[in-house]
């Protein structure tokens, strides 16, 4: 079993940044895959960002070059840091973690970008 909590998410102007941070209950060098996601209103789950335990790293279009994952191995953290923000962006963001056939997902943390 993993746990992770989401935390960072609030409400931010367009243009500005946050940095979203995911705790996880065991090493994260056991979780083959650490995502990120999202899920604006009334629409469905969007894979951002991707670490993998072996240190590679992959993005949505629609965030490259915007967004980046990140993760301290010795904390089992996970971070997302978000820049250039647009309204766009508005969701609530999940954390991910899949572990052989397991999917574990924290209870997400509310992001909102005004105009």
């Amino acid at each position: 079993q993993v746990q992770l909590v989401e935390s960072g998410g609030g409400l931010v102007q367009a243009g500005g940044s946050l940095r979203l941070s995911c705790a996880a209950s065991v090493s994260i060098l056991s979780i083959d895959f650490m995502r990120w996601y999202r899920q604006p209103p009334g629409n469905q789950r969007e894979l951002l960002a991707t670490s993998t335990k072996k240190g590679s790293s992959g993005y949505a279009d629609s965030v490259k070059g915007r967004f980046t994952i990140s993760r301290d191995n010795d904390t089992n953290m996970v971070y997302l840091q978000m820049n250039s923000l647009k309204p766009e962006d508005s969701a609530v963001y999940y954390c991910n973690a899949r572990k052989k056939r397991y999917s574990y997902w924290g209870q997400g943390t509310q992001v909102t970008v005004s105009s």
